[in-house]
């Protein structure tokens, strides 16, 4: 790390604690504040008014745009001011008025954001969420703390997160959702409240996931989710021991069936998980699987 003295492009209206560490080819715009316990890795970007606060680390190339704080004491009343940290990783974008929150010790006692993400204007990382990297979060996206979003998922605009819930690998979240319960690995939710209505194919395309292994997916799925559930009996956490029974009936059967698919047995995997909030219900709508791509 260099003497931020020495680094000609922060602007004079900065300010920059004594302690904090400020890598080579760093720029810091206007008016921004970085405090003594903060880490800019070599090639950080803030544009200007940032608040970097906290003991909170921004990675190689990490770009932050105006009125973004980053590091804040987080917004829970148990919080006494305990050490806790928040971390960004490389070559995140972070756009306007975002807020991340470092983490506490009834948590992780850190906030992580992956590598490669893109956080859009308005949006709120709480207090012990784990970001994946690669992932996209869209305009105005709020989430309670000790959210888990796994790498590549996308959170569309103006959706909102329970506290502790888990959203799996490359899976989609539409806008406006409100997600009170766990999204399966390349699952799709849409509504409110949000509902499972198939997998991502669109992600697993992209991600260049064969055609057979899709096929096997959506077979996988449908196994899982019979087609034209009744909205009464559609949840993936069923309420009586009967449906609770035939659930996981379904579930053992999937995974024996399809225990050599990496990408199925992840979906188990993650379905079995210890969880605090179950997993999202099933759409009660018929719909037709496997549309998004030719058989």
């Amino acid at each position: 790390m260099s003497d931020p003295s020495r680094l000609s492009s922060i602007h004079p209206s900065a300010i920059i604690a004594p302690n904090a560490q400020i890598g080579e080819n760093v720029e810091i715009g206007p008016w921004c504040v970085v405090g003594a316990n903060a880490v800019l890795e070599e090639n950080v970007k803030l544009h200007a008014n940032v608040i970097i606060d906290g003991h909170t680390i921004l990675r190689q190339g990490v770009e932050v745009f105006p009125f973004v704080t980053i590091g804040m004491a987080p917004q829970d009343l148990k919080y006494g001011g305990e050490p806790a940290s928040c971390e960004i990783g490389e070559r995140t974008i972070i756009r306007e008025n975002v807020t991340i929150h470092r983490g506490t010790t009834q948590g992780i006692s850190s906030t992580k954001v992956g590598a490669h993400c893109l956080i859009m204007a308005n949006s709120h990382i709480a207090h012990d969420c784990v970001i994946g990297d690669g992932v996209i979060i869209v305009n105005n996206v709020v989430m309670g703390g000790h959210v888990e979003i796994g790498d590549g998922a996308r959170i569309m605009g103006s959706a909102a997160m329970h506290q502790f819930v888990r959203i799996g690998r490359g899976a989609l979240v539409g806008g406006l959702c409100g997600v009170e319960a766990d999204v399966i690995p390349y699952g799709c939710v849409l509504g409110n409240r949000a509902r499972l209505v198939g997998l991502h194919w669109i992600w697993l395309k992209r991600q260049g996931v064969s055609h057979p292994e899709m096929k096997e997916m959506r077979q996988a799925y449908l196994d899982l989710y019979p087609r034209y559930l009744d909205a009464s009996r559609a949840s993936s956490k069923p309420g009586s021991d009967a449906d609770a029974d035939v659930f996981a009936s379904r579930l053992a059967q999937v995974k024996k069936n399809y225990e050599k698919n990496s990408r199925v047995k992840e979906i188990i995997d993650f379905m079995e998980a210890k969880s605090r909030r179950g997993l999202v219900k099933v759409s009660g709508l018929r719909r037709r699987e496997g549309e998004p791509f030719q058989d």
